[in-house]
């Protein structure tokens, strides 16, 4: 996979020589620009390699071993491929024409493209696809470590499982205790960049998930436990071949960190490096999704789970089934609670410039940072609190915003071609882009709300 060159030649130089750092501009331009911090010399390649992939690796990791029971190994592995070429496609196209227009973000390349309603339509983009991610990482997290109750049982969480049920482990108090300890701290960094050791830490925690479950695979596969899983999907008619465009929009939320490229651009050291670390994060990303895919549908087979998490809720037939369990479980939380700051942190600047677009940079202003920070935490704590069944919103929303943010917005920019730099095959890819994104996210709504009809009606 190649990015070209995309940092104009008078940025080679070193940040350090220059003493300015734009750490403000990374969705919403709006003065930022002009923000001096002299004791930042700009983010290191490794630290942005680790950001940028903790924006991509996050919930979605868990839901693509069950895109493999849809697709079969060979196709499910190749779109998992294909998606990446494509994302990083779509990651030049946004860069290429963010320098022709001198943009430093998202939103300022959609307001030049397509003026205020551009920007305003990206930013509730934005709004509408990190505010329910992070619902659903903080319902996750309530399910690993407090429980959950489905259609009358209950699935004890890891905390009541080694100490029993106490008004301590109830899912509110575990939350409570998981905002105000991690969350809030995390999210409380004015910088992209001081978050690169937590970043790498949830990469880490991604990895142990991948070992374990890569372990378990191998040694059920030297006793004979493991059948043969499927190389091609199953296709008998038109439903089941419609249902193969379902995954695109699980393959594109998996890669989706558009909303974060511009930030790590920005606070680079050497903003040239920005090539490296996009082709870096997606072949680190790409490698665990392949791994994790792969074992996981090896070893749960047709009986994988939509959320491949919830296979772990069970005895693996090993030794030591529960505590590997339980290593699984508590690895995916925590790597939960370290991504949950980076996707917060485009949140909060997007929803600081739809509500207040000319006030001076939200940094410079404590108490708005402040306000801001503690109206969505809340907002966020609340939701996982009593709006549990947000998954299924989720499905509609966030995935149709994604589609937009990964898709959409980067080919209608090409299109629109204001500056006369688009060739012929940007276009055609543009085009592609469009009517994948729009022909899956149909189908998948389609498809979704279809079964929702079917099992209520089955219920009535």
């Amino acid at each position: 996979m190649t990015i070209g060159n995309l940092a104009p030649k008078k940025e080679k130089k070193s940040r350090k020589s220059k003493g300015v750092i734009d750490e403000n501009a990374p969705l919403l331009p709006k003065g930022q620009e002009d923000v001096v911090f002299d004791e930042f010399n700009g983010a290191s390649f490794t630290g942005a390699v680790f950001n940028l992939s903790t924006t991509i690796v996050g919930a979605g990791i868990m839901a693509l071993p069950a895109t493999m029971k849809v697709l079969g190994l060979v196709l499910g592995i190749s779109m998992i491929i294909f998606m990446a070429f494509l994302t990083e496609a779509s990651i030049e196209l946004i860069l290429r024409f963010s320098r022709a227009g001198k943009s430093a973000s998202y939103g300022g390349l959609m307001g030049e493209a397509f003026g205020k309603y551009g920007k305003v339509l990206l930013q509730i983009s934005v709004l509408v696809n990190n505010l329910g991610v992070l619902i659903v990482y903080m319902i996750i997290i309530g399910d690993v470590l407090s429980g959950t109750s489905s259609s009358g049982v209950h699935h004890a969480g890891v905390l009541e499982g080694w100490f029993g049920e106490h008004w301590w482990t109830g899912r509110a108090i575990i939350l409570l205790v998981t905002t105000l300890g991690i969350f809030a701290p995390l999210s409380c960094f004015k910088r992209i960049d001081s978050l690169s050791f937590t970043s790498a830490l949830s990469v880490a925690l991604a990895v142990v998930f991948l070992v374990i479950t890569v372990g378990i695979t191998v040694v059920k596969l030297f006793n004979g436990s493991i059948a043969m899983p499927r190389l091609l999907p199953d296709v008998t008619d038109v439903s089941s071949f419609f249902k193969l465009f379902t995954v695109v929009p699980v393959l594109v939320t998996a890669y989706i960190c558009h909303y974060n490229v511009h930030s790590i651009h920005n606070e680079l050291e050497d903003s040239t490096q920005i090539r490296g670390v996009v082709q870096t994060s997606l072949a680190l990303c790409s490698s665990v999704y392949i791994m994790t895919s792969l074992f996981g549908f090896l070893l749960f087979g047709d009986g994988t789970l939509d959320d491949v998490l919830a296979n772990f809720d069970t005895n693996l037939g090993i030794p030591y089934s529960s505590v590997l369990n339980d290593a699984v479980r508590v690895s995916y939380a925590a790597h939960l609670m370290l991504v949950f700051p980076i996707v917060f942190f485009p949140l909060r600047l997007n929803l600081d410039g739809l509500l207040f677009p000319s006030a001076r940079p939200l940094v410079l202003d404590n108490m708005r940072f402040a306000l801001v920070t503690v109206g969505l935490i809340s907002v966020i704590f609340l939701g996982a609190n009593f709006i549990p069944s947000i998954w299924d919103a989720f499905q509609f929303t966030g995935a149709t915003a994604a589609v937009c943010l990964g898709f959409i917005f980067p080919a209608a920019i090409t299109l629109k071609d204001r500056h006369n730099i688009a060739t012929k095959k940007d276009k055609i890819l543009s085009v592609f882009m469009i009517v994948l994104a729009v022909f899956s996210n149909v189908v998948a709504i389609y498809s979704d709300a279809y079964a929702l009809f079917k099992n209520s009606s089955r219920r009535e």
